[in-house]
């Protein structure tokens, strides 16, 4: 199996051919391309149309839940419907900048769930600050059968909670600096086939490439050093991984 980026915003790139051909010879087969309002989960869905190897998903961020509409669901409800549209999101709570208010982005954050239920796709979860918040909605009969946590960014407790129920956790290149032990403990903790691992691209570039922008090829950075601090091969965390991706994401 090759590995592949599970989270990146091929939109914000300056040179999307560029980063892609770097990807690929970087041995990275595929990505995951994020939809974080209208305009990018439109981008993103003809993105995933016209190249091989890329998937799209749609939603609205938290930051701007305060810009949901019941036009802009309906849009993104039928964006969803698109074959090559694999998840609903990113879409959860940050209320550690609070650019929404917390009523919103809970409400918003419930109808992407909605959606996600009802679509049968992955929720993809932005959770900055919120893990009590976004615990609760997950809980409900109504919940999607199938979760990602985005840029895992909690400790081992939050980890423990979000595996029993039954998510997966996403880890990109903020595991590799010098501050997030309480992260690496959250790693050590995950069961092999149920992490996968992202860079979040253009953001959160990870060591040694720090000052550079991100681009998906350094989604192998994060999975070397993953399987380095899981004590596995890398081949091993590759296989484990793109085979959560797939049933996650239910790609071929």
């Amino acid at each position: 199996m090759t590995l592949v980026d599970s989270h990146c915003h091929l939109d914000m790139l300056e040179d999307v051919d560029g980063a892609l051909t770097r990807m690929r010879a970087a041995g990275v087969g595929g990505a995951v391309t994020i939809g974080v309002d209208l305009a990018s989960s439109r981008w993103s869905v003809r993105t995933a149309n016209a190249r091989d190897r890329i998937w799209a998903t749609v939603g609205l961020h938290p930051h701007d839940a305060k810009d949901f509409s019941s036009s802009l669901g309906a849009e993104l409800e039928m964006l969803a419907a698109d074959e090559r549209v694999v998840g609903i999101g990113e879409a959860g709570l940050d209320y550690f900048y609070d650019h929404s208010p917390r009523d919103v982005q809970k409400a918003v954050f419930e109808w992407h769930a909605g959606l996600a239920h009802r679509s049968g796709k992955a929720l993809v979860i932005h959770c900055r600050d919120a893990f009590p918040d976004v615990f609760e909605v997950l809980e409900r009969p109504e919940a999607p059968l199938r979760t990602v946590f985005h840029c895992w960014s909690g400790g081992p407790a939050e980890a423990e909670r979000a595996l029993a129920l039954g998510a997966v956790l996403s880890f990109s290149g903020t595991l590799t600096f010098k501050n997030a032990e309480s992260l690496r403990e959250a790693a050590t903790l995950t069961p092999l086939d149920r992490m996968i691992v992202e860079t979040d691209s253009p953001f959160l570039t990870p060591v040694p490439h720090r000052g550079k922008k991100n681009e998906p090829a350094y989604v192998r950075v994060v999975a070397e050093f993953l399987a380095a601090h899981k004590s596995v091969s890398l081949e091993d965390l590759i296989s484990a991984s793109t085979g959560t991706l797939r049933r996650v994401f239910g790609i071929p």
